[in-house]
Order: structure tokens, then sequence, then C-alpha cells
């Protein structure tokens, strides 16, 4: 039999969004700010040469400009003030996140609840602005040493580094703002936008060179049917869940007694979402990023990394790949899902795993199943972000299509939803009270006023 929040869950429709005026503010300032960051995108950096940009861009499209290009949602093709994207934040909170777990003082914040919270944060945007410099920085010199640039110079370097820092601390308040008073995980819904922005001039291209020929009909048939199997896959995936039962024992409390119940421990089959995807793809793109833009002073062993770890070679993907398989077990085990933490909480709770001794045991039982259940996530998640490159080198598709993109959209798409959904049923739920009250108060007024009869003698 369904719970009542499945009931109202079944129950949601249009007319119900439009009558949650709160909700209806939270999503319209979403997507205020969501444009203003897309207008951003096209703001260019000072000093560029837009001819000459546009010409190398082209030519490099199908390579890891591309790639860059579909993450910073074409601000870098542009080379607008967005060019750096969120991405220098999203390294710095993983790095800040890992460091939290093995630094003893930093431990001790996490303890400390909202303050504690709080310097942690501050301690990210810290490291946001030291990976943002020394990345705009990078990219100033490549852009003046590929000679796409108008006056090269200690004075464009500063100009840009300033302009593309400014930009990536802009979109970190962004992302703040939309979390804070919008729907949605701001930094993630920033992404996406970047990527759902560049599908349809990318799809259009490479429809295009179906029609001329330049691409098998087959060959664009077999991609789409790939690409709508490979959204299906990942929407399965992670709706995916190990439950562990948990029984807690009888209590009492004063003179009450009351009897046990039972519960479900969920742990996703892909438990660290797509971190592991996105920190593996920030470690590949900086090296590759200065190699594009600085290839007329590409030095030997720059030539080196590219000839062996460039995009689409065997040892890139074979790299990316254990990249994603240690990020997955490493921050699910040390950040996500800490088995020893859960332990003692369950311990606290008087919580336990039939069959399974509380404290130690727990633990260890915990971390069993964890590791196997990671066993096919990991794989799941570098198969996924494997795959799309794969075909793309194998059938020359003239664009870049990633895993990496294929599950940030979904996972965004699916997190979005379901807040959504918990902001209407959380106005089901007051309008429920409301009309209780109200019923409430109608029958104790009744009540006041009805005259009472003679009493019988």
């Amino acid at each position: 039999m369904a719970s009542a929040a499945e009931q109202m869950a079944s129950n949601l429709s249009w007319g119900t969004l439009g009558k949650a005026t709160e909700l209806r503010q939270r999503i319209f300032f979403t997507i205020g700010l969501l444009m203003i960051y897309r207008l951003g995108t096209y703001i260019p950096v000072p000093g560029i040469d837009a001819g000459a940009l546009r010409d190398f861009m082209e030519q490099a499209q199908q390579g890891i400009a591309g790639m860059l290009t579909m993450f910073t949602g074409g601000a870098l093709g542009r080379m607008g003030v967005f060019a750096l994207g969120i991405m220098p934040y999203i390294s710095a909170s993983i790095i800040v996140q890992l460091v939290a777990t093995m630094y003893e003082p930093w431990k001790q914040l996490r303890k400390e609840g909202e303050q504690g919270r709080r310097k942690i944060n501050q301690y990210t945007r810290y490291g946001t602005v030291i990976l943002a410099t020394g990345q705009a920085f990078a990219l100033a010199n490549s852009l003046q040493a590929g000679n796409l640039v108008h006056n090269p110079g200690p004075f464009f370097i500063a100009t840009a580094v300033v302009s593309l820092v400014g930009g990536t601390m802009f979109l970190m308040w962004l992302g703040e703002q939309i979390t804070a008073r919008g729907v949605g995980n701001g930094i993630s819904l920033i992404i996406f936008v970047g990527i759902v922005a560049t599908i349809p001039a990318a799809l259009v291209r490479f429809l295009e060179q179906g029609r001329s020929g330049a691409v098998s009909p087959a060959v664009v048939i077999g991609v789409l049917i790939m690409v709508v199997v490979l959204v299906a896959f990942v929407v399965f995936m992670e709706r995916a869940l190990r439950k562990i039962h948990i029984q807690y024992p009888r209590r009492q409390v004063g003179m009450k007694i009351y009897d046990g119940g039972s519960s479900h421990l969920p742990i996703k089959v892909n438990p660290a979402g797509v971190i592991p995807a996105i920190f593996a793809s920030a470690l590949l793109l900086l090296p590759t990023t200065i190699s594009t833009f600085s290839t007329g002073t590409t030095g030997p062993v720059m030539s080196l990394i590219l000839a062996y770890f460039g995009p689409g070679q065997p040892l890139y993907l074979i790299f990316y790949a254990a990249m994603i398989i240690f990020f997955t077990f490493f921050y699910t085990k040390e950040v996500s899902f800490k088995v020893d933490e859960v332990a003692d909480n369950l311990k606290n709770q008087n919580g336990f795993v039939p069959g399974i001794r509380p404290g130690k045991k727990t633990a260890e039982y915990l971390d069993y199943v964890l590791t196997r259940i990671l066993v096919l996530g990991s794989l799941y998640l570098a198969g996924v972000a494997l795959l799309p490159q794969l075909v793309r080198t194998q059938f020359s598709i003239p664009f870049y299509f990633g895993g990496t993109s294929v599950l940030i959209v979904v996972s965004v798409t699916m997190d979005t939803i379901n807040q959504i959904q918990s902001h209407l049923l959380a106005y089901q739920y007051e309008g429920l009270i409301e009309k209780s009250q109200l019923r409430g108060n109608r029958k104790k007024s009744g009540s006041k006023t009805k005259r009472k009869g003679p009493a019988r003698r």
C-alpha cells in the first residue's frame, strides 16, 4: 500500500505548481540568474584577436577545445570572461573535502556544525582564487604564445588574469545565490546550462555532416540510438539502491514500552555521483589546454605528453578510467559514506544489522558491502565516461561528445526535479494543515454559539 507522501506525489500537477507562489518565485529567480550567466559568456576578455581565435577554434573543435567549450558553455570558444567556467571552484571544493578527511584541524571543523562549515567554505573560496589565478595565467600565456592577441605583453596578461578570475568568482557567487534562494544546486545548474547550450549547434552540425555524406547515415542513426540508450541506462543506475535492513529493539520510556521498529539503510550504486568523472577531467584539462593554445611553442615534454596522453589516445583512456575508479573508491569511503561514522551513529541510536554485532563488526560488514557495490559503480562510471569517446574516435564524429556530460545532465535534471517535487509536497502539506485548522476553528465557534436545551429531569 502506498504511503501518504507517495499518494500526494502521484497527484502533483501543473495546477499545483501554479498555486505554489514561493516555488514559482524560486524558479523565476533561478532562470534569471542562469540567463545572466549565459549573457556573460558573450563578454570577451580585452585584447583577444576574435578572428584568429575563431579560425583556431574551428580547427580544434574535434579535440580538447571542443570538450572545454562544452564545459564552459561556449565561453572558451569566444574567450569570454567566463572562459574558466566553474571548474576551479569544483576542483577546490573537492580538494578541500579530501584534505578535511585527513588533516586533523579540519576534521574538527567538520564536527563544529554550521560554524565549521562556514570556515571550510571560506577555505574553498581561497582555493578557488589560487587555482583560477594559476589557470588564468597559464591560459593567458598560451594565448599570447599562439598569436591570438592584439597587443601581447605584461599588460595583456594582467588584464586577462583579472578578467578570468573575476568571472570565475562571479559564477561562484551566482551558484551560491541559486542554491540559497532558487531551486536546485547552483553550481551543478551552471555546468548543466553550459553543456545544454552547446547541444543544439553540435547536433545541427552532426546532422549536416550526415546529410552531406561526410558521416554515414547508419552512423548518425546509431549514435542517436546510443544516446537514448545511454541516458536510460544512466537514469536506471543513478536510481539503483542497495538497502541494508536495520532493526531497532524495544525501548522503555518511563512507564511505557515502545515496540521495536525496522528501517533500511540505502546505499546508492554510485554514491560519489559525478565527482570522480569531473575531478578526473579537471586533472586532464590543464596540460592539454596549454598545449592546445601554444601549438607554436610546444616543448619536447609537452609533445611527449600529447603523443601518449592526448584525447582519444590509449594511455589517455586508460589513465582516465583508472582515475575515475580510484576517485570513486576514495571519495566514497573518505567523504560521502564513511563506514565508521555510520556504524557509530547506528550504535548510538540502538540500531543494528540483524546477525551483525554493533560497532566494529557493523563497520566491517558495511565496508564489505560498500566495496562490492563500488566495484560495480566505478566500472559503470568509467564505462559511461569512455564509451562516447571511443565511439567519437572510431566514427570521426565532428563534435565533442562525452559521457561526463551525459552524467552531469541526467544527474542535475533528476536532482532538480526531486527538489521541485519536494517543494510541491511541502506546499500540499501546508495546505492540508491550514484546512484542518480552519475546520477545527469552525467546529469550536459552532459549539460556542449552539444553545443548550433544557435539562431533562
